[in-house]
């Protein structure tokens, strides 16, 4: 549908130039803690992008549905 694609990758990751139009790259770590970089990558790219749309990123739309739903 023509959206622009983001790709999550390690420093040295050369596999994904070609295929993604913009890249974030991460420091090298074990692979045990890759994942906790790149969940809070994603979470300040959440933020920031919430930010920029001028949304209020401290009070989430539905958040009471989900949180109060037994």
């Amino acid at each position: 549908r023509m959206a622009p694609v983001f790709a999550l990758t390690s420093v040295g990751g050369k596999a994904l130039e070609g295929l993604a139009d913009d890249i974030i790259f991460l420091p090298k770590t074990t692979e045990q803690l890759e994942p906790f970089l790149s969940a809070l990558a994603l979470y300040l790219f959440a933020y920031h992008i919430g930010n920029l749309k001028g949304l209020d990123v401290d009070k989430p739309r539905n958040l009471a549905k989900s949180v109060t739903v037994e």
